[in-house]
């Protein structure tokens, strides 16, 4: 029994070594990653073990990809931060017209209508 352990190590595939997990690949390569795959998924004419197994990457791709534009936010708005530590956010029309919001986000009512306002 030993010998099939041993056997089923020395069988892993290239796409399970760790030079090619998502986490050690940059945003763009794996976005690209992710586009490809998921036009190969699109295709339809994978078979079913095939299919699973580049949806399972995708899932791990479309994870890494999520963090690295949170963490890319995240530096955003410590660079936007005023000397008092609001959050500053500029209008890309109009760069006179600046949002600033306290405390470490924006407001629960953000974007909502005033109460008198009419919504229709």
């Amino acid at each position: 029994m030993a010998k099939r352990e041993l056997d089923g190590a020395a069988k892993k595939k290239p796409s399970e070594s760790t030079a090619s997990e998502p986490k050690n690949q940059d945003f763009e390569t794996s976005l690209a990653s992710l586009e490809k795959i998921v036009r190969e998924l699109e295709r339809g004419d994978l078979p079913l073990e095939k299919s699973l197994e580049l949806f399972e990457r995708g899932v791990r791709l479309s994870r890494v990809c999520q963090e690295r534009l949170s963490e890319a936010e995240r530096r955003v708005e410590v660079l936007l931060r005023d000397d008092e530590g609001r959050l500053v956010i500029g209008n890309f029309e109009d760069d006179d017209e600046a949002v600033e919001f306290g405390g470490a986000g924006r407001s629960d009512t953000e974007g909502e209508p005033e109460e008198d306002e009419d919504v229709f």
